[in-house]
């Protein structure tokens, strides 16, 4: 059984002329000729051909493939046995290289590409990374965190000094109205629960009422929201839940 030029390249996924290159300089002889002199690939031509590809794929330049197949110590098993080697030693870059990228894009995407100084001027003791693995875990098969991924991924240290101290501002104002004796579903609570609302709209994601409500129920059901809000007052985890579900009912039909 043997195979033309064209029908090796579509098997192989290189071009005829790669080929043709391969034969002149003596990489790569056909077997075998037809009778009008066209080339004809036979099974052992494409056992050499796998192995040029593959030391080819490893960076390996031609003259040094043509040395290492055309050993004559060498036999099939030390092949295979060197092959194995090299592919061991390219998973193992490529993986670390995978996990530097991965580092980078989840620095970049939560603000980490701040110095150390400029991440604690804008989120003070408050590490932004530190729940990024379980955030991505819980939710990153979802829209809302792909699309905050690609909000922030061009967030500077100014954008998120401005988003902090939006935040700042609506939890002073969720105090002061605690410290005013304010329902948490009066006008006042509701509109700046949909302050609340519109920010994550504006910075990071669309938050429709639904999903407002579920991280309004988080903020109390996680002791970890649940202690960093109340930080600030007492109850202020409780009272923003609450505002937040009053001003869900007040905007749906």
């Amino acid at each position: 059984m043997s195979y033309s030029v064209g029908q090796v390249a579509g098997f192989a996924g290189v071009t005829v002329r790669t080929l043709h290159h391969y034969d002149g300089i003596g990489l790569l002889v056909p077997g075998e000729r037809s009778h009008a002199g066209h080339r004809r690939y036979n099974d052992a031509d494409l056992d050499r051909l796998q192995r040029i590809l593959f030391y080819r794929e490893l960076g390996f330049p031609l003259d040094e493939v043509a040395a290492l197949l055309d050993d004559p110590d060498a036999d099939p098993r030390a092949h295979l046995r060197r092959r194995h080697e090299l592919l061991t030693a390219r998973i193992e870059k490529l993986e670390k290289m995978a996990a530097a990228v991965e580092q980078a894009m989840e620095a970049r995407s939560m603000g980490i590409n701040l110095t150390p100084e400029e991440k604690f001027e804008v989120f003070g003791d408050f590490d932004p990374g530190q729940y990024e693995e379980e955030a991505r875990e819980r939710w990153g098969g979802t829209d809302a965190y792909r699309q905050s991924q690609r909000k922030t991924a061009s967030y500077t240290k100014e954008d998120w000094q401005r988003i902090q101290n939006e935040a700042d501002e609506l939890t002073r104002r969720f105090v002061a109205l605690m410290e005013a004796g304010e329902p948490a579903d009066s006008e006042e609570a509701m509109d700046a629960a949909e302050e609340h609302r519109r920010g994550i709209n504006r910075n990071h994601y669309d938050c429709g009422y639904e999903m407002h409500t579920c991280l309004g129920e988080m903020y109390v059901s996680d002791e970890r929201f649940t202690r960093n809000i109340d930080a600030a007052r007492p109850g202020l985890a409780a009272y923003l839940r609450d505002a937040i579900l009053a001003n869900a009912v007040r905007h749906t039909p």
